[in-house]
Formats: C-alpha cells, structure tokens, sequence
C-alpha cells in the first residue's frame, strides 16, 4: 500500500499549483492532507471515482485543518482526539482498519518566541498517550507534520536555529521519547544517513538553497516495521512550503 502526507499549506491554494496532478501521478491508496485552510465543499477536488473523504476542519475559519482521502474504506473514523482542550484546531484524524490505525496529525507550532512551547509540551504527552493507547490493540501509522526535525541531520543549520521553534531541545525530546515507546521513523529507518528535507521558509530564498528542515513524517509502530519496503520525500515536487513525503508498507487494508 502507498501512503502519501504533505501539509499543503491551503489545499485550494495547492489545487492551483498542482496538487491533482502530482495525485493523480501517485494514485495513493492514501492521501492525508494537513494544513487545509478549508472546510469539504469549498473547493473542487476531483480525485476520481471511489475515493472516499474525510475532513477535520478547524474551528477558526481558514485555520489549520487535515483531511483524508482514501480507497478503502475504514471500520472506525475519529475526529481529534477526544478532549476538549486540544479538539478545536481540526489537527488529528484517525481511520481504523482491520490490520492498523492511520492517524493523520498537524501538530501545534511552538510558535515565534515560544510563546505556545508549554501548550505543545501538554500536546506531546497528550498525544503519546492517545497512540499508545491505539497501539496496544494493532499497528499505527501516524503521519503528518510533526513540527520538529528531530535530529540535527534534519536542518540545515542546527547551530543557529537551537532555539527556534521546531529545533528546540524539549521538542526534540518529546519525539524521542515517542520513537523509544515503540516507533520507528520510517524515512530514517531505510536513509539512516541520507540529508533531505520537507520545509522551507518562504523567505531567504531557503528553497533554492535547500536550507530546510525534515518535519513531516512516517512513523509505524515498531512491531509491523519489518512490512516497511519503501519511505520517500518528494522534495522535486512544488505547491507548498512542505513537500509530500511517502510510506509503502505491506500491511492489510
């Protein structure tokens, strides 16, 4: 199965630059969209016959918001995460299939001087919390943009961004803390050396300088990643500040 995530940053935005071309070119059996500024129905995605949708857009108008668009359809789907505090921004879907969890997040920015660090570190524990709890009944894939590049080998400049959001040290714990509880990125499990990146800022021409940041991910529970046969990141591919990344796992739909 193909597994494609990118934050489009506005999919209506994205639908000008692309985005149903490079769909169609992939045919995902999975498409998870973060960052889609939209509610269903505000914009004309095509993507063809039997293709099934599912949205969590954000209370805020315009605002943050992920979606789903699949082949097969889904025992279970849930919106957010089942708390009040954390359920207003439209950040979490999660689909339930018989052999695995998808679970499709956009998670909070930290935000420039920190000023939502505290709220994000309430968010990381919430959070593995709630894959754990997924992962004591079958396998999670969670994807998404995670908002932090865990590694220094995942930013281009790790020395200068120490305390940007996004590089800090406490979010940096918090996702090792998530991969040591029983997850393996997918992208550094098959590239354990590799240097490629899935945002960049839209100033400083960082694009064209590929001076990036790897924040968007596949991670599977540890336990099904043997069944990984392929993690990629589509840097090559433009509509967004982020590029799509993908996963081909051999897990049953």
């Amino acid at each position: 199965m193909k597994f494609i995530s990118w934050n489009v940053n506005g999919l209506r935005a994205c639908l000008k630059k692309g985005f149903l071309d490079f769909y169609q070119g992939e045919k995902p059996d999975f498409c998870c969209l973060q960052e889609t500024k939209m509610e269903q129905g505000q914009a004309d995605v095509d993507l063809g016959e039997g293709i099934l949708e599912f949205w969590n857009s954000a209370e805020k108008k315009g605002y943050s918001g992920t979606a789903c668009y699949c082949r097969a359809k889904p025992l279970a789907v849930t919106m957010g995460v089942g708390q009040e505090a954390h359920d207003h921004e439209g950040r979490v879907i999660t689909l339930e299939y018989p052999g695995f969890y998808l679970v499709n997040c956009y998670t909070p920015n930290s935000q420039e001087e920190l000023r939502r660090l505290d709220y994000r570190m309430e968010w990381e524990d919430m959070f593995r919390a709630y894959l754990l709890e997924l992962d004591r009944k079958k396998p999670v894939i969670l994807c998404g943009d995670l908002n932090v590049a865990h590694q220094e080998i995942d930013i281009k400049n790790p020395g200068s961004n120490r305390r940007s959001a996004g590089f800090t040290d406490e979010e940096r714990a918090k996702m090792t803390a998530l991969l040591e509880a029983g997850f393996a990125d997918s992208f550094r499990l098959l590239h354990p050396e590799e240097v490629k990146y899935s945002w960049w800022s839209y100033r400083f021409r960082a694009r064209a300088r590929n001076a990036g940041w790897r924040i968007d991910y596949f991670l599977v529970s540890k336990r099904a990643a043997d069944k990984i046969r392929a993690a990629e990141i589509h840097n090559e591919v433009l509509g967004s500040d982020h590029c799509p990344v993908e996963l081909d796992i051999d897990l049953d739909a």
